[in-house]
């Protein structure tokens, strides 16, 4: 099977963006004053996360991206800025807002030299509001404008408040006009009952029906979460990443049990930060391209191996994906 020719495409992505604050180190020793590591400062940088990533992978699969969302007026705000416009991602969409809080996610990684760097501790730096409520209203304006020229729109929810009710009922809107319309969510899906597919994480599914995720190690469990969820919330698909589990698909021309596919990837993980956001665009931009849904899951899951063998927030650029693809695992429909 061929990877589509993305590079046709124009996508549009809105969400809450992070900048992920990377803090690099090396271990000297242990510290006299608390029975703590010291740390010896070795580097830092700065990389895009939450929406901000998602743009980056659609971006770096070659389509035409415009990024929505707001950030505060602030360093890491601004270094985000910068890290977009050099990666070519249209910020037309972007709102600076005085007085906010850019998300941050500050990780500590440590290691000796010639060693895998090792996440050791994670401080975040969060808004305490969300976004004014006029600063939210300008973002669906702009978004209700992409439905004759955008062919997909992905919806990052974070959490920090970008992703609302209002914004849902504009995406039902975009999905009855023919815009390929995907959530990642993290808050929940209520409101977004019309769009095209849903990409939770076992751990969000467990939350939005109610379960502990524990109990939904057995696809069968799985099955019965996700097709109560699709009943709450209809859709065309609903995507649940498994971690090394793999992912799972149900919904239109799937079977009640689903379709299931094994992680994929050549070696051992070396960081899981941000796959969720190579697959939610992964799978976007191939429904997009006319996929249907068990191939859109297939080169999602093959992306993913991709990214997760790479240090910090990475991308899947086509190359590797093409590379990927006929070596990853195929979907199987459940008896």
């Amino acid at each position: 099977m061929t990877v589509p020719d993305y590079a046709r495409l124009q996508v549009g992505v809105v969400g809450d963006l992070i900048a992920d604050h990377y803090l690099v180190t090396e271990p000297r020793s242990l510290s006299r004053e608390a029975p703590v590591m010291v740390l010896r400062y070795a580097s830092e940088h700065v990389q895009a996360g939450g929406a901000a990533n998602v743009a980056r992978n659609v971006r770096a699969l070659q389509c035409a991206t415009r990024l929505h969302g707001v950030i505060g007026r602030d360093a890491r705000g601004r270094e985000l800025a910068e890290l977009l416009d050099a990666q070519r991602i249209d910020c037309l969409g972007l709102e600076s807002v005085p007085a906010w809080t850019t998300p941050t996610k500050m990780r500590i990684v440590a290691a000796e030299p010639r060693r895998s760097l090792q996440q050791v501790l994670r401080v975040d730096r969060e808004p305490a509001v969300p976004p004014p409520a006029d600063v939210r209203a300008r973002l669906r304006e702009r978004l209700l404008s992409l439905a004759g020229s955008t062919d997909a729109l992905l919806v990052s929810d974070y959490g920090y408040g970008a992703v609302d009710a209002e914004l849902g009922a504009l995406c039902a809107t975009l999905a009855a006009k023919g815009v390929t319309v995907v959530l990642d969510p993290r808050c929940g899906p209520e409101g977004f009952e019309g769009i095209t597919a849903l990409t939770p994480n076992i751990g969000e599914l467990a939350r939005f029906t109610g379960r502990n995720a524990d109990d939904l190690d057995e696809l069968r469990a799985v099955a019965a979460a996700a097709h109560e969820l699709l009943a709450r919330v209809p859709m065309r698909w609903l995507l649940v990443t498994r971690g090394n589990k793999g992912m799972a698909l149900f919904g239109e021309g799937c079977p009640q049990r689903g379709v299931a596919v094994e992680a994929s990837g050549s070696g051992n993980v070396t960081d899981v930060t941000g796959a969720g956001d190579t697959a939610a665009a992964v799978f976007t931009l191939s429904l997009a391209a006319g996929c249907d849904g068990p191939r859109a899951m297939a080169l999602a899951n093959a992306a993913s191996g991709v990214v997760v063998m790479e240090h910090g927030t990475s991308v899947c650029t086509p190359e590797q994906l093409r590379a990927a693809f006929p070596l990853a695992p195929v979907p199987v429909r459940s008896a």
